[in-house]
């Protein structure tokens, strides 16, 4: 079905079974900076998924340019271990390769033991929040030998193919870059002088593998930092790379401190590619496209198009190791999707905490969590299909129970049609589709529009009832709650009402946030209307932006807390904010609200009393689980448990990872 993608290809002397390759990213499991089962485990999954080519890493050169929680291969030490998960890895079909990393003045001073960080020149970094030492000669030195005995044990591991980081403002980025490389040595200054360092430090790997070993590098296609490298520099990059020995070229996007989003569900499918694109029309090695590709129609249309030979699904194939086996097998509705939400990938890791995934209970568990077949098959009731109840009911039939899924509503999904209602949140609805394949699948018996209660249940009499009841929003006891005009956030995300020409949003959490977004988006111009005005100059690229972020709908939020979005995730709260801000909704701070009767917002902020009228006042104060069902059950005499909201409301990764756990403890 996609013969492009399931096509091999070689690099150097090495022949790949397919163009589908995962890249290295930081996955925090161990704090010791050594191989682990977790570690093991996790890539033993992905090289069983059908994945081409599988990057262990990032893998330290050297611990100041990598730290306690980045693995590293700088002593022989750490051979035999590799040498294991390289056995591993090939055994279960896939090539094995490794990224070389130095974080240069990226390095957190926290994590290299209070030393300081170093780089090609004195300048602060926003992202490790210090000013790292400029290199001397006897540094770059150093880091160049580094990589390049790294490179030799790597080899001597196994390992099919060495890949060298140079993206993300790692340390060859920041050589790179006149942002960062102020030096006025030879290694500073004109392009060709920025270029010397990684041109000198591919040709010592080069010759320390040979020229046979498969060589890699991964490289950012336009930095996206005003003042640093751009797509128009990269591609003579590029050209330098090949020339010094490179044999593909893994392009990415931007910098960490970049301020155009690079991985959340706002980045488009594949939005990305033309980097690569790019740079494949200046070289002749294979070139691999990165971000967001996340299923196998736009991975095909990478290659079929020319765009690139490869690509890469990195948190894809976190959320499902099976990605490949299961587009190559035509069950493509059945690849559990990754969401770009960032909840258990990249917001944990930049809190410097392990990496799981939100919509995969099995990733980063995959020593403890398995689908296990029962000896003792029971007949399971799920009661509301929200994430939760489909999760259960999904990981129970699996097992081998006899499971029966009952929903009050019209279809299956709860509050996931909420959640994937504002602007660029579409992709949760991906998990919809997912679980209504899986449901097929399994040939899971599905009641819509059915209501539950506890005698309702004594008559089917199941062995096992599992309750998703899911929550309601919570509405305040505030003066005028109760007028035509004052709606809740899930009124709104729910079933899209008209809104007035001002709108109250009272809480500033992640919802309301979402909310605000989603009542300023009402009345702005599509996607196809803007390519139409763009494309034929209809109108001035200043008045486009105008009908792209001004609608119908002027929103304020008023939120009691010192910041807004404290609920919110390090990487994607920083996204939201700014869309609000282009989106043009008002947020008050410390500001709380004492009234919404007749349409007059009374509010408090610094010690003042203020009002102001609004056609609409969206109440958003959180939300309470429903426990109806589950007060019948306890004397009912059934065996029952309660996940997910009704328990207590939380985000999807918690409904879902409740779901899975439920399953194994039917029976107990």
């Amino acid at each position: 079905m996609y013969r492009n993608l399931f096509s091999p290809i070689r690099i150097n002397t090495l022949q790949i079974k397919n163009r589908i390759a995962y890249p290295a990213l930081g996955l925090l499991y161990s704090h010791d900076r050594k191989l682990n089962d977790r570690y093991v485990e996790f890539y033993r999954e992905r090289a069983r998924g059908g994945v081409g080519l599988l990057t262990v890493g990032p893998v330290g050169v050297d611990f100041i340019g990598s730290g306690v929680l980045v693995l590293g291969i700088d002593t022989d030490e750490a051979v035999p271990d590799f040498s294991a998960l390289t056995r591993i890895i090939k055994d279960e079909g896939a090539r094995a390769w490794i990224q070389l990393f130095h974080a240069g003045g990226y390095s957190h001073p926290i994590l290299i033991d209070g030393k300081q960080p170093i780089a090609p020149s004195a300048v602060y970094s926003r992202y490790s929040r210090t000013t790292p030492k400029e290199m001397t000669p006897e540094d770059i030195e150093m880091v160049q030998q580094a990589f390049a005995t790294s490179a030799v044990r790597a080899k001597a591991a196994g390992f099919d193919g060495i890949e060298i980081i140079a993206s993300a403002g790692y340390l060859i980025s920041q050589f790179l870059s006149p942002v960062k490389n102020l030096r006025t040595d030879a290694y500073g200054g004109s392009f060709e002088n920025r270029l010397r360092f990684p041109i000198e430090l591919i040709g010592r790997v080069r010759r320390a593998v040979g020229p046979d070993f498969p060589l890699t590098i991964r490289m950012a296609g336009n930095d996206f930092v005003p003042g640093s490298c751009t797509d128009d520099e990269m591609p003579d990059i590029a050209r330098a790379y090949e020339n010094a020995g490179v044999d593909a070229i893994n392009v990415t996007g931007g910098w960490h401190e970049t301020r155009v989003p690079q991985l959340p569900m706002d980045v488009p499918r594949s939005a990305f590619a033309f980097l690569a694109h790019n740079i494949k029309n200046a070289v002749t090695v294979p070139v691999m496209a990165s971000n967001r590709i996340a299923d196998p129609d736009t991975a095909e249309a990478i290659i079929k198009n020319g765009y690139a030979d490869m690509v890469n699904l990195g948190r894809v194939l976190i959320a499902d190791p099976q990605w490949p086996n299961k587009a190559f097998e035509g069950r493509s509705d059945e690849i559990r999707p990754c969401t770009a939400c960032s909840q258990g990938c990249t917001d944990q890791v930049f809190q410097g905490r392990p990496v799981f995934c939100a919509g995969n209970p099995e990733a980063g568990y995959e020593a403890e969590r398995k689908i296990v077949g029962t000896d003792s098959p029971r007949q399971v009731m799920v009661v509301g299909a929200g994430p939760a109840g489909l999760e259960a009911a999904v990981t129970a039939a699996a097992s081998g129970h006899q499971v029966e899924i009952y929903e009050k509503d019209r279809d299956i999904g709860g509050q996931l049609w909420m959640a994937g209602a504002p602007p660029h949140k579409a992709e949760l609805l991906e998990l919809i589709r997912y679980y209504r394949a899986m449901i097929r699948r399994h040939g899971i018996p599905l009641y819509l529009n059915t209501a539950v209660d506890a005698r309702f249940i004594q008559e089917r009499r199941p062995d096992h009832v599992i309750v998703a009841e899911g929550a309601e929003a919570v509405v305040p006891g505030i003066e005028g709650k109760n007028a035509p005009n004052v709606l809740t956030a899930w009124d709104v995300l729910k079933n899209n009402p008209s809104l007035g020409q001002t709108v109250a949003v009272v809480g500033g959490g992640a919802v309301g946030l979402e909310t605000a977004l989603f009542a300023a988006a009402k009345g702005t111009i599509t996607p196809e209307i803007l390519y139409f005005l763009f494309a034929y100059e209809a109108e001035s690229v200043e008045r486009l932006r105008e009908l792209m972020f001004r609608g119908t709908s002027r929103v304020t939020v008023f939120e009691m807390l010192p910041k807004a979005g404290a609920d919110l995730g390090k990487s994607t709260k920083w996204v939201l904010l700014d869309n609000l801000a282009r989106y043009g909704v008002t947020v008050y701070t410390n500001t709380k609200v004492i009234s919404v009767a007749g349409g007059n917002v009374r509010f408090e902020k610094d010690g003042r009393v203020e009002n102001r009228p609004f056609d609409h006042v969206i109440l958003s104060a959180g939300a309470k689980p429903v426990s109806r069902l589950a007060g019948e059950l306890k004397d009912a005499g059934v065996p029952f448990q309660v996940i997910g909201d009704g328990l207590q409301a939380g985000r999807i990764q918690d409904a879902v990872h409740q779901g899975y756990l439920a399953a194994g403890k039917i029976g107990e």
